[in-house]
């Protein structure tokens, strides 16, 4: 057998690409994407696409050029996931909640050459151009119109939009396979929320792997029917995008996120399967009686993005939801660890199901290896779940690494062969893996990665802010929410007049709205260690013991 190996009949490159070819012949007839009363089939979709791929090729668009996109939960951003690839483009989905400053910065990082954007953006999109360098080419702008949205004019007749892009291209395009597998085909941003982004490089290889390994490990059946509450810019749905194309699924497309449009979307469509935040579980099991409608059958939702409390959980189930819960970040492309349920669980009283179903569990069939490592040694630690160390994987669907930042890669992936995560959890006795705390500098609000020290140095930026120290405070409905403390600055022998108000209103004309602290504290000295160092973990516990925030509201206070 040692001169049996790899051949060219038996070594073609791995793409998720090919599930759309497959799906318009074993589904073709059947509804692939619905939005209002627009529905496609996966021949249509299929059509689309390459029309969408041979048009952006016309456009000069090469391979491994960026083609961004900046759109909510449209039929358009759902193409664009087989589209862009398909011209040998690596796709770049924008989170559409950002600032102009920060989409300025990831066009630039990214060298984007071209981006399709939503009419509601535009103003967003014009702003970040104004704060491109000089010199640094704008990409070629592409709006994608709404019809069900009226709020906006109809384009120029000689702009170039979407939808007559699409009737420039050819269907019978001949698609840009990969050369190999290991081509890059994705460009996401961990945060969005820096100067210095990392921007994280998937190829074909580790998509199509996540993909597979997102449908085996949730079980999806043929032909659900597929609500997108989860955003598809985060980390492309998860996988969801080309994973719904492998089983024939009905992909239902949400604008707009809220419990009233969800329930009625459910009931509507029959809807069967969704993904979303803790945050939309919370919303949905909070939603008041005359929003929420009786569930047409069973609703499994697959939720991540952020430690889901227990209660939230509970309270999701009772109203009928069956829950998944799972983990990964946007360096694994998507979930790489489940709560895989064991029967013997369904006997357990509720309250403590979910305290189970809390923990974010196993690896996912397709991963090769997760453990928890202790930082001093690098050896694991005790399966006692108590021993906190840090989070680390190996498998298939890990990132290429850090675009234009080798030192970041090195730092995430080892020479030892593991990616480290910088989370920090406990092993249970039974194997399970939990979360305690995320890293340091990390607050995970409504699925939102918020960097603590990028708010900091915002507030740094105020005249009166002498120090500033940024940690999450529980928050009811977002999980957590950044809970800043301030000392001010002191003139003429007396601190400035300025109050935690003055503070919260000068970080909204400076930061996306869900990085804006919702909870300021002013005292007169924050703590440090001996040799002068903010003392942050004193910070969380005072942000803990002050209890949840609550939805809607800010609070402020001196200390």
């Amino acid at each position: 057998m040692d001169k049996l190996g790899a051949n060219p009949a038996n070594s073609c490159a791995l793409t998720p690409l090919g599930f759309l070819e497959r799906a318009a012949t074993v589904f073709g007839d059947c509804p692939s994407v619905v939005y209002h009363d627009t529905i496609f089939t996966w021949s249509q979709t299929y059509r689309r696409c390459l029309r969408l791929a041979s048009a952006l090729v016309s456009l000069g668009i090469s391979r491994r050029d960026v083609v961004s996109v900046l759109l909510p939960n449209v039929p358009a951003m759902y193409e664009m996931h087989f589209a862009v690839p398909m011209s040998g483009a690596v796709l770049n989905s924008i989170n559409t909640r950002l600032d102009a400053r920060t989409v300025s910065v990831l066009l630039r990082h990214s060298g984007s050459k071209l981006i399709f954007v939503d009419p509601a953006l535009l103003p967003v999109l014009r702003d970040a151009f104004r704060l491109l360098p000089t010199g640094h080419p704008a990409p070629r702008v592409i709006v994608v119109e709404d019809p069900h949205e009226k709020e906006f004019p109809p384009a120029p007749a000689a702009a170039l939009t979407y939808e007559r892009l699409l009737e420039k291209g050819d269907p019978e395009f001949a698609w840009a396979r990969p050369a190999s597998e290991w081509d890059p085909m994705i460009l996401n941003y961990t945060s969005g929320t820096t100067s210095a982004p990392k921007g994280v490089v998937h190829c074909h290889r580790g998509i199509f792997l996540i993909t597979v390994d997102s449908l085996v490990d949730w079980a999806v059946p043929p032909r659900p029917t597929y609500l997108w509450t989860l955003p598809m810019f985060h980390a492309n749905g998860w996988s969801f995008p080309w994973g719904m194309a492998v089983v024939g699924g009905t992909n239902v497309c949400l604008r707009r996120v809220d419990a009233a449009e969800v329930y009625d979307t459910i009931a509507r469509r029959g809807v069967n399967h969704l993904c979303g935040a803790p945050v939309v579980l919370n919303m949905l099991a909070n939603a008041p009686e005359g929003v929420r409608k009786p569930l047409p059958g069973k609703v499994r939702i697959l939720t991540a993005g952020a430690p889901p409390p227990a209660a939230v959980l509970y309270r999701t189930e009772a109203i009928g939801f069956e829950v998944s819960h799972g983990y990964g970040l946007t360096e694994t492309a998507g979930l790489v660890l489940s709560c895989a349920w064991k029967g013997g669980w369904d006997k357990l009283p509720a309250s403590e199901r979910a305290r189970l179903k809390a923990r974010q569990g196993v690896r996912t069939p397709g991963m090769a290896e997760v453990d928890i490592v202790d930082g001093e040694t690098g050896r694991s630690v005790p399966r006692d779940g108590s021993t906190m160390g840090e989070i680390v994987l190996r498998g298939g669907c890990i990132t290429l690494g850090y675009l234009n930042d080798e030192a970041a890669t090195k730092e995430a992936i080892r020479d030892n062969g593991w990616f480290y995560t910088g989370d920090v959890g406990v092993m249970h006795p039974d194997g399970y893996l939990e979360i305690r705390d995320r890293s340091k500098d990390v607050i995970i609000s409504g699925g939102e990665n918020i960097s603590s020290v990028e708010v900091e140095s915002i507030l740094y930026g105020h005249p009166a802010v002498n120090e500033a120290a940024v940690v999450a405070r529980p928050d009811e409905f977002w999980g957590e929410t950044p809970c800043a403390f301030v000392s001010l600055k002191q003139q003429g022998g007396a601190v400035t007049a300025v109050t935690a108000a003055d503070v919260i209103a000068w970080s909204r004309e400076r930061m996306p709205r869900y990085m804006v602290p919702k909870t300021v504290v002013i005292r007169d000295e924050l703590p440090k260690t001996s040799t002068g160092k903010i003392q942050k973990y004193v910070l969380r516990n005072i942000a803990k013991q002050m209890g949840p925030t609550t939805r809607g509201t800010n609070s402020n206070s001196k200390m």
